[in-house]
């Protein structure tokens, strides 16, 4: 796979080489990846020592496990302050933001790791950037998907060019991690919900490889700037920091632009390139709803390993520099955007977006992409894109208008009965605020019945999702002690309301937690149900001409007994009441 790769880019590539030489580095802090001549990255035993080790050469940082993995491996974080207090401070004391580097989340995709060594050594042993820490706490987790990362091997990335041995995609369950930041049933997703609980960081940094097309670009990256986001710090990111990010990069000789996808995939950029909105369900999206900025780095997968590694420490150093210099800034916006999502959403009832579309109008924008063609494959039959290797700067269509295409109000506090705690606990780890009743209470609440419930044909990370469509209600309910409320006027009002509303995206019911309540459990027999249908009848006439009229609107019905009895079923008094009833309310 690398030499392959290899041939293909001799003729377009530079490597850009470190502004430093190996033999100003003392040989025990020279990296696994830097002695093999930056073709390798080291097994999680060996990463975790340099780690240690790192942390044990300095009063400036401290190592410490924030979970274990299912194999029981320990996930390891390192927190870095020139304070030498490791312990988080509360938002409105902190002095200085908190960056959270989270490497190997896709442990593949982990160029990541290696350049937080890299960046670390300078900080803390060569200290040419030591200064970063006079107004900057860094929280670094070498590798997250810590068991997937020991899924160790040449073939683990068939569209990547190195390292020459790497991690797998998923966890040892094979979940996704980055499909798992609001469901989180993985443990090591529980685990960093809670790390990200403790710290609040000011800014989140996922760093990843591509899969897909072929361009010049040797690193990529996605940042919400659109309507999921605290409008303030969407136009810090558009205004400010991107294009100061994307100087510094490009200053440092490498080509950066957003992550972008093929409008048509097998037309390539002659369709046009897009960016949209991510669902929380991503890092980048998550971020968003937490109120931060989260980017996703992308170095693109083709380009040398090398190049990937230090692409990504350039990216980290731009993001690390600009909140050395603006530390206020960071914390400005984090405090504006708690406290405004709070007014926005909560007092003043501003509808909360939760879907959004990419629409047809576009730009025109230079793209630096690699020549394609289109062959015939007797094979695939069909017609392959193939690239080859020759750089073309091309004027495409780029869609990047975004629009909201569904939103909601949110109410005031939701109920939840106390049997349904395990989407409570999983609420706690994105610290959400949970009370718990005391005494029974009377609310006049809104509720959800829903219809047209469809399940996906196949799972998806472990889930089988859900669609429906819904009617609401509103009834006086008095709600036992023991039931959990929760108040939306906290900061995580955008989490809250993306988990619980049905037809957010990334909310608990979409993602199967429900499914027991659209499941029947009681029967009727035809010889039970026909005498009771009668006597239903003989004491509401009327409902001899709804019945009537519902075989008419159904015709498909009309020849299907068990259909005609259940008719009555449903209006009779031994209907399951909570059947296609969402047990979580809403009080306005």
């Amino acid at each position: 796979m690398t030499r392959i790769y290899a041939v293909i880019y001799i003729s377009v590539l530079i490597t850009i080489i470190p502004a430093y030489s190996q033999s100003d580095i003392p040989g025990q802090w020279l990296t696994y990846f830097e002695k093999s001549n930056y073709l390798e990255t080291p097994r999680y035993e060996e990463t975790m020592d340099y780690f240690k080790r790192l942390s044990n050469s300095t009063d400036h940082a401290d190592m410490f496990s924030f979970g274990v993995s299912p194999q029981g491996r320990d996930l390891y974080c390192v927190a870095v302050s020139k304070d030498e207090s490791f312990e988080p401070v509360d938002l409105s004391k902190r002095t200085k933001p908190v960056i959270l580097i989270i490497n190997g989340i896709h442990s593949g995709e982990i160029g990541g790791k290696d350049a937080s060594m890299l960046l670390l050594r300078e900080i803390l042993i060569t200290k040419e950037k030591e200064y970063i820490l006079d107004n900057v706490d860094i929280v670094v987790v070498p590798i997250f998907s810590v068991d997937g990362h020991e899924r160790f091997g040449p073939y683990n990335r068939i569209n990547q060019n190195g390292p020459e041995e790497m991690g797998w995609r998923t966890t040892a369950q094979n979940l996704n991690l980055n499909r798992d930041w609001m469901k989180a049933d993985a443990p090591e997703m529980q685990a960093m919900l809670k790390l990200i609980t403790r710290w609040t960081p000011d800014y989140i940094i996922d760093t990843h490889s591509t899969n897909g097309a072929d361009y010049q670009y040797t690193i990529t990256y996605i940042l919400e700037t659109h309507e999921n986001i605290y409008s303030e710090t969407a136009a810090w990111l558009r205004d400010d920091f991107i294009p100061y990010m994307e100087e510094y990069i490009e200053e440092s000789g490498y080509l950066v632009f957003p992550y972008v996808s093929m409008r048509q995939w097998f037309a390539g950029i002659e369709s046009g390139i897009t960016r949209g909105a991510s669902t929380p369900r991503f890092s980048s999206g998550y971020a968003a709803v937490q109120n931060r900025p989260g980017i996703t780095v992308e170095t693109h997968m083709l380009k040398p390993y090398k190049d990937r590694v230090f692409s990504t420490k350039v990216m980290i150093e731009s993001i690390l520099e600009y909140a050395h210099a603006h530390p206020s800034t960071l914390l400005e916006l984090s405090r504006n955007a708690d406290r405004m999502s709070i007014e926005k959403y909560h007092t003043n009832k501003k509808p909360l977006p939760l879907r959004f579309e990419l629409t047809d109008r576009y730009r025109k924008k230079t793209f630096k992409g690699i020549e394609s063609v289109r062959e015939m494959s007797d094979l695939a039959n069909t017609e392959i894109l193939r690239y080859t290797g020759k750089p073309v700067d091309k004027e495409v269509r780029f869609y990047d208008d975004v629009i909201v295409t569904d939103s909601v109000t949110a109410p005031s506090l939701y109920l939840i009965p106390e049997e349904w705690s395990v989407i409570v606990d999983r609420m706690r780890l994105h610290g959400i605020k949970v009370d718990t009743l005391k005494e029974e209470t009377p609310y006049n609440a809104t509720g959800y019945r829903f219809t047209d419930v469809e399940y996906a044909s196949n799972s998806f990370e472990g889930r089988q999702q859900v669609n429906v469509a819904y009617e609401t209600y509103r009834e006086t309910v008095t709600m036992p002690a023991g039931t959990f409320v929760v108040p939306t006027d906290q900061r995580t009002i955008r989490v809250i309301t993306h988990l619980l509303e049905p037809k957010s995206p990334d909310s608990f019911l979409r993602w199967g937690f429900f499914n027991t309540i659209f499941e029947r459990k009681e029967y009727f027999e035809l010889y039970v149900m026909e005498p009771i249908a009668r006597e239903m009848i003989r004491k509401n006439p009327g409902l001899r001409d709804e019945f009537e009229q519902w075989l008419e609107e159904n015709p498909d019905v009309r020849e299907n007994p068990y259909q005609r009895m259940y008719f009555f079923y449903q209006r009779s008094p031994y209907y399951d009441e909570q059947f296609n009833v969402y047990p979580v309310m809403r009080v306005e």
